[in-house]
């Protein structure tokens, strides 16, 4: 679909494709086998691939709204794990609460939003 292709698109500025193992050694042949790849490249990126910074689910789950239920799920494994084996847990489960919010770039939303606070302080 369409909004698949653009968010796509836009996940993968972020990380650089070609660190991926199936990138082609040579050149495409044509402009059709480089879309083809990318287009297979963005199914999985969104489809398959979970993101450490959405809590190891994929884009499509969490835009779906199905990270919620997945991560409780996951939640509950984890508490049943240690409530199995307590002496294998020296800490508390992983966190699995839902992302709120994320950006592509967060180190730079996160220097907007200082300038801004910084900017209201002085005002």
């Amino acid at each position: 679909s369409q909004h698949t292709l653009e968010s796509g698109l836009l996940a993968i500025a972020y990380p650089p494709p070609k660190y991926r193992p199936e990138y082609p050694e040579k050149a495409f042949d044509d402009l059709s086998a480089a879309r083809d790849w990318v287009e297979d490249f963005t199914d999985w990126y969104n489809n398959e691939h979970l993101h450490s910074s959405i809590k190891f689910v994929t884009p499509s789950q969490r835009h779906d709204g199905l990270d919620a239920e997945i991560l409780n799920r996951r939640k509950q494994v984890y508490l049943d794990a240690r409530q199995r084996n307590p002496n294998r847990w020296s800490k508390d489960i992983r966190n699995w609460t839902p992302i709120k919010e994320v950006y592509l770039n967060p180190e730079k939303q996160k220097s907007e939003v200082n300038e801004v606070e910084e900017e209201k302080e002085a005002a």
